[in-house]
């Protein structure tokens, strides 16, 4: 049986997911504050959220962001599950740490040159690594 990983070592990459959704948190004032202060956006065009005279550029971290908030959840999940369980492994690890890198990739291609192919292929593998996570959990749990 494959050794325990540490709690360090397990919650290492979710602590850089929080840290990296706090990063496109930052990018959202600023590029706000940089289209209020250019002219280019009103700050009353964020009255009720966004609209759509929002330009593409102010836009898309906060498009971004959401995109951290939702999927992840079942990232955070899975790894507390892992902890909480003991079922955590060196290979669940090292996909958590594939995951993370994989939104990070999928985000700088959001808030960047945004090719709707590349930032769907970082998206997609993402999705399968974090379904790979969560087999591995019911694996481990379910049929110890």
């Amino acid at each position: 049986m494959p050794t325990q990983p540490s709690p360090a070592a397990l919650f290492a990459p979710v602590f850089a997911l929080a840290a990296w959704t706090f990063c496109i948190l930052l990018l959202i004032a600023f590029r706000r504050l940089q289209a209020g202060f250019n002219g280019t956006v009103s700050p009353r065009e964020y009255a009720l959220g966004e609209s759509a005279r929002v330009t593409a550029p102010v836009s898309l971290p906060n498009r971004n962001y959401m995109n951290l908030l939702e999927l992840p959840l079942l990232f955070y999940v899975a790894m507390l599950l892992a902890h909480v369980t003991a079922t955590a492994t060196p290979l669940l690890v090292g996909l958590a740490w594939t995951y993370v890198a994989l939104r990070v990739v999928h985000s700088l291609i959001h808030v960047t040159y945004n090719h709707v192919l590349h930032r769907f292929l970082a998206f997609a593998t993402s999705n399968f690594v974090l379904l790979g996570i969560w087999a591995l959990l019911a694996r481990a749990i379910l049929l110890p």
